[in-house]
């Protein structure tokens, strides 16, 4: 079973994911540019929203390279001396990631906070042994009663294609240097792009020195910033039984998971220069479908073709009508028996094919998903 998520949403001017000059992400579709905003800026969003750990009643998993640092302050927090916790986090951390760069890993690592506390309850289970090995490196009997290679492969076989944090079972981990803690993500979340064609524009901006005398002319400072406002199209499918396996068959959590994904979905906005646009515009439309049938349908070819504005002027209304008006053509095409979409319809456009499925509010758009899931 998949669940699909289709949203409709307009902001107005703002720079809200930002490439590599400061510039608005673009891309071209269609022939032309369009606004882009990237779906890792997107997933970021999403699983830092409060929302998501307020409704799957679990913490978020953290993304760091600064995993020997985090593990020694568990273990002075349970009572071991800074010395002797910092030796053996490093050591721990090495083991876990392969490489280390100073006291950080290589590459980020992607854990679970209970893996965090498993790995500090595992350490300070075995302390003595690990203490007294790393203390005489040439001692040929304390390396052979170091237990510390083993924990390492221990906790790694016992992590291996599952986690405790709904995040990382929805968007996956991998590490090139440790394949065994790879995870095959649960989700798919494309780039947003707009339904249109996009200028970005430039912001010539000055600051006054409140201090300067008044006699004095000019700026105490001035620059530049681009940005853009459009209205865009977003898509992300979320994979039901790769989701329960990720979470080891945790099917209530699973659930959460999905009502956690939908709801912070609707309410997460990238934080990208938002001091200066407060861009803080929530989605017009929302289509959520749930499917048995295998197949997975991204609806961004509905706007290969440019919208137009309405006559009187606007985005949002015309590109409503051609997602509508695309998703009914694939269901002639290819038949959706199996598929049920379920509609937000904020902004009240009139629909057609899916005025049947529109639900009066949040709540029960999200019942109605979650009614469709297979029980326990």
């Amino acid at each position: 079973m998949f669940i699909e998520l289709h949203i409709i949403q307009n902001f107005a001017p703002s720079n809200l994911n930002r490439d590599d000059t400061g510039n608005p992400k673009e891309a071209e579709f269609g022939g032309v540019r369009r606004a882009r905003i990237s779906s890792q800026a997107i997933k970021r969003a999403i699983r830092s929203e409060p929302i998501f750990a307020e409704t799957t009643q679990v913490e978020p998993g953290v993304r760091t390279r600064l995993l020997a640092r985090k593990l020694t302050e568990k273990l002075m927090a349970a009572g071991k001396s800074e010395e002797d916790a910092q030796a053996v986090a490093l050591a721990f951390a090495e083991g876990f990631s392969g490489k280390m760069d100073g006291e950080r890993t290589s590459v980020l690592i992607y854990l679970s906070p209970q893996e965090l506390q498993e790995m500090a309850e595992l350490l300070t289970s075995h302390w003595e042994a690990i203490v007294v090995a790393l203390a005489a490196p040439k001692d040929k009997k304390a390396q052979k009663d170091n237990p510390l290679p083993k924990l390492v492969k221990d906790f790694l076989k016992r992590t291996k294609n599952r986690t405790s944090a709904p995040d990382i079972a929805l968007f996956g981990r991998m590490l090139a240097d440790k394949p065994e803690l790879n995870l095959d993500a649960a989700s798919q979340v494309a780039h947003a792009l707009s339904t249109h064609r996009v200028n970005m524009e430039i912001d010539f901006f000055t600051a006054v020195d409140d201090l300067q005398p008044k006699e004095e002319t000019g700026a105490g400072m001035m620059g530049v910033t681009g940005y853009n406002s459009a209205t865009y199209y977003r898509y992300a499918r979320i994979d039901w039984k790769q989701l329960v396996d990720n979470l080891d068959g945790d099917e209530s959590l699973a659930r959460r998971t999905v009502e956690g994904f939908l709801l912070a979905a609707l309410r997460a906005i990238p934080t990208g220069k938002q001091n200066s646009f407060a861009a803080q515009n929530p989605p017009s439309f929302a289509l959520a479908v749930t499917r048995t049938d295998g197949m997975s349908w991204s609806l961004v070819n509905a706007f290969e073709k440019p919208v137009r504005p309405a006559r009187d002027g606007g985005y949002v209304e015309p590109s409503v009508q051609k997602l509508e008006a695309y998703w009914q053509r694939l269901v002639q095409f290819y038949g959706g028996d199996d598929a049920t979409p379920q509609v937000l319809n904020i902004d009240g456009v009139e629909l057609d094919v899916l005025a049947h499925a529109q639900q009066p509010n949040v709540q029960a758009w999200i019942a109605s998903i979650l009614n469709a899931l297979p029980c326990a």
